[in-house]
């Protein structure tokens, strides 16, 4: 069970990654932390030291992880499964959708690459891909020509008995807009429309609960603010939703007799392993299941929201408005990526940033984002927004 209120560890032994730089962009790759670090470490050192013979001492590491994510999202283990990136699971359910000639699916057009081809894809089928247009939820953004999200109301305008599939982003990649799902979730359900959700800018940093919001499928990479190796993933899928969904790729880890090889008959799992076609990173599910256990089961998800937040209010109370105009939305469609735009050339003062300062953020469009988790400090908060202050009028 998630352990509540329990103070976060700040220090640079637990995020050893703090010693030399500050890092402001776990909406793109993050420092892996710690215990996974040493969780893959020792499958590493097991595996080169004796290879075979010590497999079985791994063999409970993937229910196990399908068991700690599962507590992530509040679900049963049944409903994950373990993959490489959020693209791979987009891809294994939009091809094994069971879309018809004339189905539409809805989605935004400023979506993240992973939850936008896999999509596309499906117009070879005869599906039509809607893509919502840019809003402005605040109502005060409108001269600004970078992506800042979509509507609900035009979302509801397209509906139409032919859209099958809504496919939208907890988060939005390059503005940080957050979709209500609770909102969407019972939209869908009372239209009878699969929500699949792009969890990659969210898992980590906000909480989401598929069940709680009517979500059919959450992918993730969690390389960002879940804070493990590049190349890992994860996938949620409700069991009425997996049950509608076509294998399209297939190997022994489908089948229930997994390892009786020459045993050829066809007889996939129905759990989240339907999914798992092939031999899976186990360094990576060694790792996954060391940053769950040391941060993510150990910490409430919406304490790390709330300090996330709180964070970036303590970086905008010393960042100087005059040089920068942040996005600012509303409580509840913030998230973990606060986009600022500088009135200077904003790639030159990234890459001052990191020459001068060892700061580093990302750029998007001409947004500069600013990604804290909760394990940094109030200083380095400050600091941050001095370094911006200084290097925007130098």
């Amino acid at each position: 069970m998630k352990q509540q209120n329990t103070p976060f560890d700040k220090s640079n032994t637990a995020f050893p990654a703090k010693k030399d730089a500050l890092l402001l962009a776990h909406c793109a790759i993050s420092p892996m932390e710690r215990h996974a670090k040493e969780a893959a470490q020792e499958f590493l050192d097991a595996m080169a030291e004796s290879g075979l013979s010590n497999l079985p001492l791994y063999f409970q590491s993937l229910p196990d992880f399908h068991q700690k994510c599962a507590q992530l999202f509040k679900t049963d283990a049944r409903n994950i499964s373990s993959t490489h990136n959020t693209a791979e699971g987009m891809c294994l359910i939009a091809n094994g959708y069971p879309f018809q000639s004339g189905d539409e699916i809805i989605s935004y057009i400023h979506e993240f690459p992973s939850n936008h081809y896999p999509w596309r894809l499906q117009e070879k089928r005869g599906v039509k891909l809607v893509l919502l247009g840019d809003s402005d939820p605040t109502g005060s953004f409108a001269d600004i020509n970078s992506p800042r999200g979509w509507s609900m109301e035009e979302l509801i305008r397209n509906v139409t008995a032919k859209t099958r599939v809504i496919a939208l982003s907890h988060v939005q990649f390059t503005s940080g807009y957050t979709a209500d799902l609770k909102h969407l979730g019972a939209f869908c359900k009372e239209h009878s429309i699969d929500l699949i959700i792009d969890g990659a800018q969210s898992v980590g940093c906000l909480p989401l609960y598929p069940e709680e919001c009517n979500v059919a499928a959450v992918a993730v990479s969690c390389w960002k603010w879940l804070m493990g190796p590049w190349g890992t993933g994860m996938l949620y899928t409700s069991p009425e939703f997996r049950e509608k969904i076509e294998i399209t790729m297939a190997g022994a880890s489908v089948m229930q007799q997994e390892t009786k090889y020459l045993d050829h008959q066809w007889n996939p799992h129905v759990d989240g392993r339907k999914f798992e076609y092939s031999t899976l990173s186990w360094e990576h599910i060694a790792a996954m299941n060391g940053v769950l256990d040391g941060v993510f089961l150990k910490y409430s998800m919406d304490d790390i929201r709330k300090e996330v937040l709180r964070l970036q209010d303590v970086f905008l109370k010393n960042l100087d408005t005059d040089l920068f105009r942040p996005l600012l939305f509303s409580e509840h469609e913030r998230s973990g990526i606060l986009a600022i735009i500088p009135k200077c050339n904003p790639e030159k003062l990234v890459e001052k940033l990191l020459t001068k300062h060892n700061t580093v953020v990302t750029l998007r469009s001409e947004y500069i984002r600013i990604a804290p988790h909760f394990y940094l400090s109030d200083d380095e908060m400050k600091r941050a927004a001095e370094y911006l202050n200084m290097e925007a009028v130098q």
